[in-house]
């Protein structure tokens, strides 16, 4: 793996920008008005890519359209975290055979994690003849050069060589929502937790200038954004590879003072690198939502060391209890993996009971998926399968609970939220901490913020009301 970063200059983004113009001519001297459907699988930081996609074939004088049938282009934007995500990636990409075969015109790529993988790069080259380019995520700002090699000459093409990790700025966004945002912050992680991908197909930290991560918030706000994401895969390491003297609590604190009416969010962190200073730049702004994903992965510090997370039960313990300290109310959620190997019933038990202490608003759940290429795959791994599904009922179970509980204490409390959209009859609303309203309500409220006082709960969401004025 190719651990160095790469900033891409501004004439290298000229020269991608100039084959979306050669694609665009071409289309537009056959008065036709070719269309492109991209499809998103994982993470957010997926859903940012995807957006730079989009953007791109616009540049080139495609329609966004949102199926595959029928499309001249077809992207699949793909996730490599565990097996079953990637097994339904090969199950619908095996399906376009069919779109493809009724608009022989189609052309289909593969990119995202997925096609960081040489053994998947090979399988696709061998059993998908259907497919004409896959790019890893590297390659994602020479998309433009992809599909114009792809579109004048018909052949497969193929960028997933182990390049360094780059840096890119100027690309064009289309963005899915006018209200919300996402804004990568840096790429890549230097963490190598045993049983994680993501280092080997996203390559090492690296983070963009603050002041272009500023800029890019400032235009947003200016043009109507109320809910900003701030992604990467840890995003408290902002900085470290930078000389800067800039950190992420000092970048929260620089996007915080931009004028406006708006919430800052930002995921995902990881507790070595979270700090009482981070808590206390969240706790000190109206704007930093009070809001934390804190993956803890496993209540055992035994697993926890087994799993190169680099931090303890008790350690972990300590965070969550300062950050709580100093942001009562603070909507805390995690990651939790079940049946890592060698977990022994003891071990998760521990997770159960680090659970039902801390008491978190949800989890994203899973069980133990093993990827090659990781130090986890080869590890010894004698609990059943069974066993491991008896265990994620139980966790689920727990959470459930405590979830269904937490939301019961919203009821009769007055809080503002963002009116995002529409549900049925229903309007819906984002709490503070992320938490989902539904309301009776005029659509015209959408794209605003409100008082909604809580009238009822359920395990997943709120319902609730416009709170009448004095």
């Amino acid at each position: 793996m190719n651990g160095k970063t790469t900033v891409i200059q501004q004439e290298q983004v000229n020269s991608q920008l100039a084959f979306c113009a050669e694609i665009k001519a071409f289309w537009l001297e056959q008065n036709i008005t070719p269309t492109a459907y991209v499809e998103t699988y994982g993470c957010q930081q997926n859903e940012a890519d995807s957006e730079r996609i989009r953007g791109l074939l616009i540049e080139a004088g495609y329609a966004i359209v949102q199926e595959a049938e029928g499309a001249d282009v077809v992207v699949m934007n793909t996730c490599a975290i565990r097996e079953h995500a990637q097994q339904r990636v090969f199950g619908n990409l095996g399906a376009l055979t069919h779109t493809k075969r009724r608009h022989p015109r189609q052309k289909i790529f593969l990119c995202g994690c997925m096609a960081g993988q040489e053994q998947v790069v090979t399988r696709i080259k061998n059993s998908y003849p259907h497919v004409d380019g896959v790019f890893s995520t590297h390659h994602l700002w020479q998309f433009p050069e992809i599909l114009r090699r792809v579109l004048f000459t018909g052949k497969r093409t193929y960028f997933t060589a182990d390049e360094p990790g780059s840096i890119v700025e100027g690309l064009p966004q289309q963005r899915d929502s006018g209200l919300k945002a996402w804004v990568s912050i840096m790429y890549g992680c230097n963490n190598f937790c045993t049983y994680c991908i993501v280092p080997y197909v996203r390559g090492r930290e690296r983070s963009r200038k603050w002041e272009d991560i500023l800029a890019e918030c400032q235009a947003l706000v200016e043009n109507g954004v109320k809910d900003i994401t701030l992604l990467g895969q840890n995003v408290n390491s902002y900085g470290k590879d930078l000389d800067q003297g800039v950190d992420f609590a000092d970048l929260l604190k620089k996007i915080a003072e931009i004028p406006g009416d708006f919430l800052i969010r930002f995921m995902t962190s990881h507790p070595r690198d979270a700090s009482k200073k981070l808590f206390d730049t969240m706790a000190a702004s109206p704007k930093i939502a009070k809001q934390l994903h804190l993956p803890f992965q496993s209540g055992s510090s035994r697993v926890l060391k087994a799993m190169n997370r680099h931090y303890d039960r008790e350690t972990y313990l300590e965070k969550v209890n300062y950050a709580k300290s100093v942001m009562p109310g603070l909507v805390l959620t995690s990651d939790v993996i079940v049946g890592f190997p060698g977990e022994t019933e003891e071990e998760f038990e521990e997770t159960i009971t680090l659970i039902e202490q801390v008491r978190y608003d949800s989890l994203f759940t899973f069980i133990f998926s093993p990827r090659p290429g990781t130090p986890a795959a080869s590890m010894d791994d004698p609990t059943p399968k069974e066993e491991k599904n008896r265990r994620f009922d139980r966790l689920c179970a727990v959470q459930n609970g405590i979830s269904e509980e937490l939301h019961k204490e919203y009821i009769g409390k007055t809080m503002r939220c963002l009116i995002d959209g529409t549900d049925k009859e229903f309007l819906t609303a984002r709490t503070e901490g992320g938490r989902l309203v539904r309301l009776m309500g005029d659509k015209s409220l959408i794209g605003s913020f409100a008082d909604i006082t809580v009238t009822g709960a359920t395990t997943w969401s709120l319902t609730g009301k416009l709170t009448e004025k004095d």
